[in-house]
This record gives structure tokens, C-alpha cells and sequence, in this order.
């Protein structure tokens, strides 16, 4: 399998990327609805120092993808309807944006409450706004909107790429999986 991306498909770059970032959305989702289920302040403290690291981690890692993204080629998409194309680069469009509010929102909002924003415990980072205390219950609810906002992109994300897998048969999930063959390929080097 190839660093960088071809006509054909993604390269493992661009894998690692997309799926690192995509099971540390799902597990720091996932994390974050269990805040709640921490025993006692202190386990909440750590387990929410923990769901920001990840959150930033996510945030930097875009970035690295983005820029790696800039510099190689796209596969070739295949063939496809007109609106289905204008959906996928819109659903695409929005996980990107959300990709980013979503970690800077939170951090806004350890900001507007106050606290110090740690990075694995290693260092602080500066605060994005002066603490404001009036405004940190609206900082955390546009935080949990947009995280409900990126589920619902992120479901759409995943029922166009099993409806290409599923329905048309063509090669666009095969094309981002690790370790697969795509549809019509003879050759060896892609397994």
C-alpha cells in the first residue's frame, strides 16, 4: 500500500488520518456523554482533563490532515449523480468545519468557566476568551449542540459510504479501508 494516494484510492497517509480521527471522535463522543458516570469530583476532573487532551489531539491531527490533503492528489470519484456529488462534498464540507468547531468550542468554553486547559498534564494552553461566567452556560450548550450537529453529519457520512458499498457496488468505501482490495482489481498490490 502506497504513502500517498493515487487515481485509484487512498493512500495510507490518508487512511491513518481518517480513521485515527474518526475513533477519537467516536470514543471522546462517547467518553463525553459519560462524563456523568465518574465516582466522585476528582475522577471527573480527571476523566474531563482527559476528554479536552483528546479533543485538542483531534484538533491538531486535522490540521496535519489538511495539510498533508493539500499537498496529494484526490481518487478519482466514481461515477455518480449530480446531487449525490453536491451531498457528499456538502456532508464532507460540514465534518471538516465541525471537525474543528467542536474541539475549539470546547476549549471556549473551559475558557468563558475559567479553567486552566492542560495537554496531557505536559502544558497549558492560553485561554481563547476571559472567563465570563454568565456566558459559560451558553459556551457549553453551543459546545453539546455541535456535537449533536457533527452525529447527525457524521450518520449521513456513513450511510453514503455504506450506500455505495451496499447499493451502487462501486469502489468508494473500499477505496478509504485498510487493507482492501477495490472491486475489478487483479492486481496483488493493494492488499
Amino acid at each position: 500500500m502506497s504513502l500517498r494516494s493515487n487515481d485509484r484510492q487512498w493512500g495510507s497517509v490518508a487512511k491513518f488520518f481518517h480513521w485515527t480521527v474518526a475513533l477519537l471522535i467516536i470514543g471522546n463522543g462517547i467518553f463525553g456523554l459519560c462524563m456523568d458516570l465518574a465516582h466522585g469530583p476528582m475522577q471527573k476532573i480527571n476523566w474531563l482533563a482527559l476528554h479536552k487532551s483528546i479533543g485538542l489531539t483531534v484538533l491538531a491531527l486535522f490540521v496535519l490532515r489538511v495539510l498533508w490533503r493539500i499537498s496529494e492528489r484526490r481518487p478519482r470519484e466514481d461515477p455518480a449523480p449530480r446531487w449525490q456529488q453536491l451531498a457528499a462534498h456538502t456532508v464532507h464540507a460540514l465534518l471538516y468545519v465541525l471537525i474543528v468547531a467542536l474541539p475549539l468550542s470546547g476549549w471556549w468554553f473551559n475558557s468563558i468557566a475559567g479553567k486552566p486547559l492542560q495537554y496531557f498534564k505536559m502544558f497549558n494552553l492560553p485561554a481563547l476568551a476571559q472567563a465570563n461566567q454568565d456566558m459559560s452556560g451558553f459556551a457549553g450548550d453551543v459546545h453539546e449542540y455541535l456535537f449533536w450537529f457533527l452525529v447527525l453529519v457524521l450518520a449521513a457520512h456513513v450511510a453514503g459510504a455504506l450506500k455505495h458499498h451496499l447499493v451502487n457496488r462501486d469502489n468508494t468505501l473500499l477505496r478509504m479501508l485498510p487493507f482492501r482490495r477495490l472491486r475489478g482489481d487483479t492486481s496483488q498490490g493493494d492488499r
